[in-house]
């Protein structure tokens, strides 16, 4: 019978793939700041240390060597971090096993670790971070990349970030991250941090909502109009109406009664269908109902309604 060691070596290319995507996240990760700690370093080279495994293969007998190499002093210098960086993205963008989508998915999981490799979350790397959720705008609709987007949104409006706020991104990105290949952060740390702190059943920022074809559900209180006024504009407008989440659901509209916030609460049962789905890889996007109704008005001025 072979041995684990021995099986590895056939490892799949989709396993490749994402440890590629999800090294180049954590790279990029614990380089936002500019300030690279032992603590980080840790972080970096138990990663490295836990896929070993991977070192006989094509393209880690090429990564693993100059990462190791970085480490060996005990600081990463810049132009380290870059060459890492840049030699990781050359391997993940030739021949990818996984679409753009699913690539760039996995690297944000990689940086949000990187990220916390340290335990702490600076200004630095949270204004870093939003430059990156800015610049990829076409993961819109996937998971975690709306929920990001809309904390961040809501917690940099008044540019600056406080002790809570700084805690509720520690406690989502706690749901995030594999604490199984963390050396420094420990799943049970953050426990109390995601029961003070919930964040469930983020809405989209701003969101891009096409009704014609589409499939909506709904939930929550209105008093923009009735659960059957909703359904009847949805279908007039070529949408369909469901009262209950499914696969096919395509927008989640949670009513807010009369309140134009869409950063984030807990709605229920049908939120927490959606949210799973969505963690699960469903294209569902949780939207509040103003922006439901700016889209529904949008459609006669064919302006967006985000811009108005």
């Amino acid at each position: 019978m072979g041995t684990d060691k021995d099986y590895r070596l056939f490892t799949k290319p989709a396993e490749l793939h994402k440890a590629v995507n999800t090294l180049r996240g954590i790279v990029a990760g614990i380089s936002t700041d500019t300030q690279i700690g032992s603590s980080e370093m840790q972080e970096l080279a138990h990663w490295c240390e836990i896929h070993s495994h991977l070192r006989e293969r094509h393209p880690f007998s090429e990564i693993l060597p100059v990462i190791e190499a970085a480490c060996a002093d005990g600081v990463i210098s810049e132009d380290e971090s870059k060459d890492i960086l840049w030699l990781c993205s050359s391997f993940a963008d030739s021949g990818a096993y996984y679409d753009a989508v699913t690539s760039t998915i996995q690297f944000l999981s990689g940086m949000v670790h990187g990220i916390m490799a340290d335990g702490e979350i600076s200004d630095k790397e949270i204004c870093a971070l939003q430059a990156w959720i800015n610049a990829n705008d076409f993961l819109a609709g996937t998971y975690p990349f709306d929920e990001i987007n809309s904390l961040l949104s809501s917690i940099m409006a008044d540019k600056k970030v406080d002790e809570e706020e700084r805690n509720t991104l520690l406690a989502f990105f706690s749901n995030i991250i594999e604490f199984k290949n963390s050396f420094n952060l420990v799943e049970r740390d953050y426990i109390d941090l995601r029961e003070k702190y919930s964040v469930d059943g983020i809405c989209a920022s701003c969101p891009k909502i096409t009704i014609e074809g589409k499939n909506f559900c709904f939930t929550g209180e209105s008093y923009h109009g009735t659960r059957k006024e909703l359904a009847d504009t949805i279908e007039k407008l070529g949408g369909i109406f469901k009262t209950n989440v499914s696969t096919k659901t395509d927008y989640l509209v949670v009513g807010n009664a009369g309140n134009p916030c869409w950063a984030y609460a807990c709605y229920g049962r049908k939120i927490e269908d959606a949210v799973n789905l969505r963690k699960n890889g469903g294209h569902i996007v949780i939207v509040n109902e103003t922006d439901f109704w700016g889209a529904v008005s949008s459609l006669s001025t064919n302006e967006s309604f985000c811009e108005k």
